[in-house]
């Protein structure tokens, strides 16, 4: 059968296609890896590192992998489309307590999520399906938060708007200004909080700041869409990092909770999360379930079954869990110890110009040091110390061997002899 030729079309399928800019994040760690210099340091990437700047597996983790390994009861079967029980069962106690009458009452609707990421964009995806907005849909970011949040929100067809949260002056929470914000937003707004060690401030509000955020929230009938990336890696305490969620649950705030383990277990790409959305009744939950249900169906048909059973083994057996508790205070207290360590060479050593106590005083992986863009270039440029240009640095990079190092350039960028 002869073969038709055809003329090439004079327009080429994609040829309007833009290129994207590269992820800003992901750049700095690849300029990073090119880097030569033996004294280079990454304190760009969110990632846990040791003392040695390498990666560190979990002890437990270890432990539970070899379990699975060696369960001869163990398959590949497809998971539920909302994951794995048992998983997101004791998820939803590690956030909101065991004890929390939303889950005695059976008005958690939980599903198993592709990590932090997933549960941020099913979430978005159901408001934007179900949620009645007084207005055009929009969602409330602090000023600033984690770069994803904005492109999840805008690619499910929900516009971001900035509440004030960080003051660069005093460097610290811009208290006052966030609740002029939101008693200025209109009713029934949506406002995206950070349950606890707020990326990338590490700025997070006290107990009594807490406790006016719920009132004014509750006055205005707003819905708090609370992000949990880091309980237990921010304080070393898995039950004070999940006080906030626990305290809006208690006072009714209207909310929902997504869950990550990437951070608090090192389980970085196993893509572990969840998301839990409290009803106000049992019948409301499965409803609001069912629709969950039927939102990831459409996108990934089933999430996937290591890391569940990964973080279901070590939350669900008392001796692991214990483990894993001391695991992760090992974690938060190297990066306490580095922000101590920090604010000492600088502050009573090298006697570096300003004042340096909101390093301590931040929690978490990040902090905001206060250095500009020019300062944060030349850290950068000069001294081969990769981080952000608004001055963000993951305490997770710095270490006994790097510390020194990096507080001379930073005290050098800050007197501008870099």
């Amino acid at each position: 059968m002869p073969i038709r030729s055809y003329p090439l079309p004079s327009v080429e399928t994609w040829q309007n296609v833009p290129q994207a800019p590269p992820d800003s994040i992901f750049k700095l760690t690849a300029a990073y890896k090119a880097d030569s210099t033996p004294n280079k340091i990454n304190v760009g990437v969110g990632a846990y590192r040791d003392d040695n700047n390498k990666p560190w597996v979990l002890p437990v983790v270890k432990k539970a992998t070899e379990i699975l390994l060696n369960d001869p009861a163990l398959d590949h079967e497809y998971l539920p489309i909302t994951g794995l029980p048992e998983y997101t069962a004791a998820a939803a106690r590690l956030i909101l307590g065991p004890d929390s009458p939303a889950i005695k009452e059976g008005r958690v609707a939980s599903v198993q999520t592709i990590s932090g990421t997933g549960a941020n964009h099913l979430g978005a995806l159901f408001l934007s399906r179900f949620y009645e907005f007084n207005g055009a849909p929009t969602i409330n970011l602090s000023n600033p938060t984690w770069a994803n949040h904005h492109a999840i929100f805008k690619n499910v067809g929900i516009t971001p708007v900035e509440y004030p949260y960080y003051d660069p002056q005093t460097i610290a929470l811009a208290f006052e200004p966030l609740i002029m914000h939101l008693t200025a937003a209109p009713e029934r707004s949506v406002l995206l909080l950070h349950a606890c060690a707020h990326n990338p401030t590490g700025v997070d509000p006290t107990e009594e700041q807490w406790a006016k955020i719920a009132d004014t929230m509750l006055e205005k009938g707003h819905y708090a869409f609370f992000d949990c990336a880091y309980q237990g890696f921010a304080s070393g305490d898995l039950e004070k990092d999940a006080a906030a969620v626990r305290y809006f649950v208690s006072r009714k705030v209207p909310l929902l909770v997504c869950q990550s383990f990437a951070k608090n277990a090192g389980l970085y790409g196993e893509r572990v999360g969840a998301l839990h959305i409290i009803g106000t009744t049992k019948e409301q939950a499965d409803r609001i379930k069912s629709q969950l249900s039927v939102l990831q169906r459409a996108e990934i048909s089933n999430p996937p079954s290591h890391g569940a059973r990964l973080v279901s083994l070590i939350l669900n057996t008392p001796e692991l869990f214990e483990e894993w508790k001391r695991d992760i205070k090992t974690m938060a207290h190297r990066i306490i110890d580095m922000r101590q360590q920090l604010y000492n060479i600088l502050t009573n050593e090298l006697h570096t110009p300003g004042k340096w106590n909101h390093i301590t005083d931040q929690i978490g992986m990040f902090s905001f040091t206060g250095l500009n863009a020019e300062q944060s270039k030349a850290m950068v440029d000069k001294a081969h110390i990769y981080l952000t240009t608004n001055g963000r640095i993951s305490m997770a990079g710095l270490n006994s061997k790097n510390i020194r190092y990096f507080a001379e350039c930073m005290d050098k960028a800050v007197r501008g002899t870099l």
